[in-house]
Order: C-alpha cells, then sequence, then structure tokens
C-alpha cells in the first residue's frame, strides 16, 4: 500500500485586535469542554468552543503557543480557522 502524504492545514488564528498565526500548518492542538484535541491534515469537518488554555500550531519551522481566555473553533476543507478571546 502507498504512503499519500496530505497537504498541511492552512490555519488562521485571531483574536479581535490581534493576529496569532496565519498559514499553513502541520497540527493544531486545544482544548474544549471534553478535554485536550488534535487537528490534523484529514481531519473530518469539526465545530468547537474552545475552553482557556493553551493553543499550540506545529508548523515546519516550530510551535506557536499562545493562550486563550475562550475562543471558537471551525475545520473545513483542510482549513482551520480559531477565534479566540471574544
Amino acid at each position: 500500500m502507498a504512503h499519500t502524504e496530505l497537504s498541511p492545514l492552512t490555519v488562521i488564528a485571531r483574536a479581535p485586535f490581534h493576529v496569532y498565526y496565519e498559514g499553513p500548518a502541520e497540527r493544531v492542538s486545544a482544548a474544549n469542554q471534553v478535554g485536550d484535541f488534535d487537528i490534523l491534515p484529514g481531519h473530518a469537518d469539526f465545530f468547537s468552543i474552545l475552553e482557556a488554555g493553551k493553543v499550540t500550531i506545529e508548523t515546519k519551522t516550530g510551535l506557536v503557543n499562545f493562550t486563550i481566555a475562550n475562543g471558537i473553533l471551525a475545520v473545513r476543507s483542510e482549513k482551520v480557522m480559531l477565534f479566540v478571546n471574544i
């Protein structure tokens, strides 16, 4: 069976007056009421209300970490949108 590499995620992580990250990513990690979760390439469409805590975006060049008070996350067709501290 041949290994198929998936395209990276396209991530936009914003607060009302700040852009935390915008670009390609390998993984997005956050937490909701159920617990910690990861979004990886190929993830199903998904929507979640985020809990206060740390968000990590893994890129090819390193990690982008920031702490949020609240937020929402939506995944659709390899695009991840985070709207935080709203």
